[in-house]
């Protein structure tokens, strides 16, 4: 990226009411058939051309064309079976029903790509698209073949390489891996965890990110976020090894989330996409209020390694209230932009 400071979101938007009920989270599709390719193309132009309107840099899909952010990507692999479920802890966090890995795993066809080369051909601006980390895939299935965390883990990093491949051959700039398992699992994301996100981004040109979430602002995480005390120290127990790794980018949760700032020093060298937009009210931040996010993330990153962005993805917002959201992270970020370049 040339332009400073360049803006981005951390992935998804809210579906139009026409695709999806609206302000739901994995909401069933409205259309069917020819009808619901159509209209998940048509949602995606949308969503492009309302982050245009914003001001928005680095432009996404808005995760338009599917359902949720990981198991979307799993339906279209073998070996998982959805409708032998069992019912698992998700993120150590709440309990839901889930898929069953019954034989090894394989990505028969690529998932996304059709869809990126879509975005592609929507924009001349740099594209970023998003793709569930190993570990947080895991983390959304019961394993009933492999029986090991790491193993199945190891297995999806290289199923997520080679669409990621394929999703780079297409023009995509950035390719962002989302891992909130990594603010739950401390252990074992860096016993193995970073390393099988790692082996996902393995050999790719493009920009490679991870978004470490603290999730939607759905109830199950916000009732679970006032469990974490004053002061949400978890980032600083995976940030050595990720300021180690091969990762170009991080992206983490910074307004009203209660994370100190000064953990961004852990991973200094990095360049680091800061949440500067609250996902979890319906409030609109002013211009401001963005602007003095990036104002104190600057005292630990430098100016041309710092993206303005959202702590996570909007889907669960109306429509109205995400591109005011937008409007004000791009214009947030354009005040510090001018006094940066003063």
């Amino acid at each position: 990226m040339t332009t400073l400071l360049p803006t981005t979101t951390a992935g998804s938007l809210p579906k139009p009411a026409w695709l999806a009920q609206p302000e739901t989270l994995w909401s069933p599709w409205r259309l069917e058939g020819d009808d619901l390719i159509t209209g998940k193309q048509d949602a995606l132009r949308l969503a492009v051309d309302d982050q245009r309107q914003a001001g928005i840099d680095i432009v996404g899909d808005g995760e338009q064309t599917r359902q949720h952010f990981v198991t979307t990507f799993i339906e279209h692999l073998d070996g998982v079976d959805f409708e032998q479920r069992e019912t698992v802890r998700i993120r150590n966090r709440y309990d839901a029903s889930v898929p069953t890995v019954v034989g090894a795993v394989s990505r028969p066809a690529p998932v996304f790509v059709d869809d990126a080369r879509f975005l592609r051909a929507q924009t001349r601006q740099p594209i970023k698209w998003t793709l569930p980390g190993p570990m947080t895939m895991i983390d959304t299935l019961y394993d009933a073949h492999y029986r090991s965390r790491e193993k199945l883990a190891w297995e999806f990093a290289c199923i997520l390489n080679e669409e990621a491949r394929e999703l780079e051959a297409v023009g995509v700039d950035i390719i962002q891996f989302d891992e909130p398992a990594f603010n739950v699992f401390f252990d074992e994301a860096n016993d193995w965890g970073i390393a099988t996100l790692e082996r996902a981004a393995q050999g790719l040109k493009a920009k490679t990110a991870v978004h470490i979430c603290y999730g939607y602002g759905i109830k199950a995480n916000t009732d679970w976020k006032k469990t974490l005390g004053s002061a949400w120290r978890q980032y600083e127990q995976t940030f050595p090894n990720l300021q180690a790794s091969t990762i170009d980018i991080v992206s983490l949760e910074c307004q009203n989330s209660r994370v100190p700032m000064d953990l961004i020093e852990l991973i200094r060298g990095k360049t680091v996409m800061v949440g500067a937009i609250d996902v979890a009210t319906d409030r609109v931040e002013t211009p401001e209020e963005v602007a003095d996010t990036l104002r104190n993330a600057l005292r630990f990153v430098d100016a041309d390694k710092l993206y303005p962005a959202t702590n996570c993805g909007m889907a669960p917002l109306s429509r109205g209230v995400a591109q005011g959201k937008l409007h004000a992270l791009a214009a947030g970020a354009a005040i510090v932009r001018a006094e940066v370049s003063a």
